[in-house]
């Protein structure tokens, strides 16, 4: 028979309990969507997409629908109907195009790398490049080589709002979006408007506004 002394026991419990609470705390960092959503000005950022196909048209047509006054750099082989349709619906987009082979240079001078050709090598080659020059890259349908993904964004007027799955899920961010779409009221961005003249005439200190902005809208949520 095997004697254990109660401070055995104790030790023996209390490092059982410490493996569970340290393995439900990384269980629950796995489980969470541990992206950080920014807002970026992309009229005084460089974008550079490489590839003119369906899915550099798809990046392109979702970057100026947010942000009409974006710079974007197009390098590709060849450029479809498309993407000369996309330019003509943003008149005051800064937008080059490049019809050429994709070389490292390209890269140097931008600010966020977008790979959306259909080929994994030169992806991969923007990818390192891209890296090498500290450069913010998304390579389509490749999330373990994204520093960012392009979700859903629900748009009215001042509103913004980004939809993230973890990048497991466009359909449901789409759908999502839809929804949100739907039930926010067309009248948004006057209500925003109207917040923001009152924060303005506020002639109280920052808490006292704080306070004062929660109670307004605080009607809201009901």
């Amino acid at each position: 028979m095997v004697h254990f002394s109660s401070m055995e026991v104790d030790n023996s419990i209390s490092g059982q309990y410490n493996s569970e609470i340290k393995g439900k705390i990384t269980m629950e960092h796995s489980e969470k969507n541990l992206l950080y959503p920014v807002f970026l000005r992309l009229d005084k950022l460089k974008i550079l997409i490489v590839g003119a196909g369906e899915v550099g048209e798809e990046k392109m047509n979702f970057l100026l629908k947010s942000s009409p006054n974006a710079h974007i750099t197009i390098v590709a082989t060849w450029v479809g109907e498309a993407v000369n349709e996309i330019i003509a619906a943003f008149p005051e987009s800064d937008i080059k195009i490049n019809i050429k082979e994709v070389e490292e240079t390209d890269v140097i001078g931008q600010d966020i790398v977008v790979a959306a050709t259909c080929f994994e090598e030169v992806n991969k080659n923007v990818h390192r490049w891209a890296k090498k020059h500290g450069k913010l890259i998304n390579v389509a349908d490749t999330p373990d080589l994204c520093d960012f993904y392009m979700g859903s964004i629900v748009s009215k007027g001042d509103l913004k709002i980004a939809i993230s799955t973890n990048g497991k899920s466009p359909t449901f961010s789409k759908r999502l979006r839809q929804y949100l779409e739907s039930i926010l009221d067309d009248d948004t961005s006057d209500l925003i408007e109207n917040l923001h003249k009152i924060r303005d005439k506020m002639d109280v200190d920052f808490k006292a506004k704080v306070r004062e902005l929660n109670k307004l809208t605080e009607k809201l949520l009901e």
